[in-house]
């Protein structure tokens, strides 16, 4: 059941011991670097500094635009020769942010996400099939390396080829995959063209879902389909990449791993704390990095503390998944809207197929939304009736969960292209 189980049930107080002295560590290890270097002097920071957990309010945030500004070496606080990896993140909002490991790192990295896999039941007779992109991205190589270190048989697939995926989840008898989840969706669609039903003509048992927001509903549908446990996970390149949260067999929250990282919820209008159980932003610190620590960081993701003990009994913190991004949101007509309320809803309209994509654009000064979605094959039987049915209901439903109507295309299952990395729901075609 634990992977290390002095770290996971240890008591609260002890914990706290354990974070103190490791942030203030941290410090001493972030004031090598340049960035942090020169902004400790300009402000009169250091490590002794530090009484309290409380006193890391008196180091400023870190965000995305820091890091961006110190490219591509101002946050390393080792010599260069020190390094042993690098991973850099999509870049899908701008310019890729690249972190840097020592071999320390990259041991307590490969650590702490056997901790996780291990915790959902992975064990070392499994046959480990992962499904993510090697190379740059931290998914695949993270989840690799933790596999190994559980002792499980692992197959580096690699994304995409999904009939490739498929024949070698049955040759060699796959138990445990890593999918992103909208991946997950689109290979039901291949498994049903090929006639082969998961259930019955695999070995499948366990599911690592990550890498995008999710809903339950969308966790819940994947499940159903393939039998199997989906877990929910969470990481970013920024803090390693996948083992910063993951899910027990209770799958109620994801336990973040607080002997590893500091964790605050910020409001992100007044930047200050809340308290546990009400959202807001995800702010982080490392404590065991080596290379490239970084102290409070803005995350952008939106989640909570959820209350109270797990059933697990362990002893760290549980978030909820991530609701989405700041950065993420679209505001409509004066309404803040993310991606993942339009996807949780779509997924509770029967009908409505596997894939969508929400187009913004700009008629004059007024901003309209068009939420693109395929249906289900059953939908298209030549009678237009039962598809305007459908489009009408999508709107109403939609219309009472963020309050403005968007404009409904109903599409043939297929039409909308599928991604092999993380699927892109939005377009915003504005014009400034």
């Amino acid at each position: 059941m634990y992977w290390d189980k002095d770290i996971e049930i240890m008591d609260r107080e002890r914990l706290a011991a354990i974070q103190l002295e490791r942030f203030k560590k941290t410090v001493k290890k972030a004031q090598k670097s340049v960035y942090y270097g020169g902004m400790f002097k300009r402000m009169g920071l250091n490590a002794g500094l530090v009484k309290s957990l409380d006193d890391i309010r008196n180091f400023p945030f870190t965000t995305k635009d820091d890091l961006r500004a110190q490219w591509p070496y101002g946050f390393i606080a080792v010599p260069k020769d020190k390094l042993i990896r690098m991973h850099s993140s999509s870049g899908t909002t701008g310019r890729a942010i690249v972190v840097f490991h020592t071999a320390a790192d990259v041991q307590a990295w490969t650590d702490v996400l056997a901790r996780c896999i291990y915790m959902a039941g992975m064990r070392k007779t499994d046959v480990f099939q992962n499904m993510m992109t090697y190379g740059l991205f931290t998914g695949g190589l993270g989840f690799h390396y933790a596999a190994e270190k559980v002792g499980a048989l692992v197959i580096p697939a690699g994304a995409g080829n999904s009939k490739r995926q498929i024949q070698l989840m049955r040759d060699f008898g796959t138990t445990a995959i890593h999918i992103i989840p909208s991946y997950a969706l689109h290979l039901s669609k291949v498994f049903d063209e090929l006639k082969v039903d998961p259930v019955r003509d695999t070995k499948l048992r366990i599911a690592f879902l990550g890498a995008e927001p999710h809903s339950e509903r969308m966790r819940r549908k994947i499940e159903e389909y393939y039998g199997f446990k989906a877990y929910n996970s969470y990481g970013l390149s920024e803090m390693n990449g996948p083992g910063v949260s993951f899910e027990c067999t209770h799958q109620n929250g994801m336990h973040i791993w607080e002997d590893h990282y500091l964790v605050e919820i910020i409001d992100p209008k007044t930047l200050k704390p809340v308290s546990d159980g009400e959202e807001g932003e995800l702010v982080m610190t490392t404590l065991l990095r080596e290379g490239m620590p970084i102290i409070r960081y803005r995350t952008k993701d939106l989640t909570r503390i959820i209350p109270g003990m797990c059933a697990c009994g362990r002893a760290h913190r549980r978030i909820e998944r991530i609701k989405g991004r700041t950065d993420d949101m679209m505001i409509i007509k004066g309404v803040n809207i993310f991606p993942i309320q339009i996807e949780k809803k779509l997924m509770e309209i029967p009908g409505v197929g596997n894939n969508f994509v929400i187009i913004l654009e700009r008629e004059g000064y007024d901003d309209h939304m068009t939420v693109k979605v395929e249906v289900q094959n059953e939908v298209f039987t030549g009678d237009l009736r039962p598809l305007e049915d459908l489009r009408k209901r999508v709107i109403d439903e939609l219309r009472a969960d963020i309050l403005i109507t968007p404009r409904v295309k109903l599409v043939e299952p297929g039409s909308i292209p599928a991604t092999e990395g993380k699927a892109i729901r939005v377009i915003d075609n504005r014009k400034e």
